[in-house]
């Protein structure tokens, strides 16, 4: 399978990376900043210099590609249009190469899914540290949903770099809120390249 990943140089998207290859696959990381990639050098690896925000450089990565993934994130405090915009030219570069399939990671917070983050997340945390990174999932995920691909935009909850445990809960079910690692967060997106229980849903991910 060949595969894109944006937002590869994230925590995230350095584990779409290296559990990708594991599993074989012909992968291209388009990075801002490759040299952040140096640490993963594999004869399956392509890394693509490029910026989201120009369409040509994201364009260039689409030809023959099977599915992408996307890992996008935002700065914390301050207002910042990366994940909708990147995630504009991404839905507009797989348009128009004909690479239906879609695995977004967004977050517990977004849309629909504001309570289900819990109180003290939904209450204090998003409407003061989040609400300028979360505005702008919002417009992502509206995005993605208004498009003709195959998506799934995958949720999960507090982030932590721990290690890869294969063991979470995941599903459309309300009650699905906690911690979840990146690690465990890129081996749910990856599965679901290979299935279509989620398509065009938004399921959450937590321990």
């Amino acid at each position: 399978m060949k595969i894109v990943i944006f937002g590869s140089t994230g925590g995230t998207g350095r584990e779409l990376v290296r559990q990708s290859l594991e599993l074989g696959y012909d992968v291209t990381a388009f990075a801002r900043t490759p040299e952040k990639l140096d640490d993963l050098k594999n004869e399956n690896l392509t890394v693509s210099k490029g910026n989201v925000f120009d369409y040509e450089t994201v364009e260039s990565v689409m030809p023959g590609q099977d599915a992408v993934l996307s890992a996008l994130g935002n700065p914390t405090l301050k207002f910042d249009n990366t994940t909708s915009e990147g995630t504009r030219n991404i839905v507009k570069a797989m348009q128009a190469n004909t690479v239906k399939r879609l695995i977004c990671e967004t977050s517990l917070g977004v849309g629909d899914s504001r309570e289900q983050a819990g109180f003290f997340f939904s209450k204090i945390i998003i409407p003061t540290l989040l609400k300028n990174a979360i505005a702008d999932k919002q417009i992502q995920e509206q995005i993605i949903r208004e498009s003709d691909l195959d998506w799934i935009i995958v949720r999960p909850g507090g982030l932590k770099n721990s290690p890869k445990t294969s063991k979470y809960r995941h599903g459309l079910d309300k009650t699905i809120n906690g911690q979840i690692s990146r690690a465990d967060v890129a081996e749910f997106m990856l599965k679901q390249l290979l299935t279509d229980e989620y398509l065009r849903k938004t399921p959450a991910i937590c321990y």
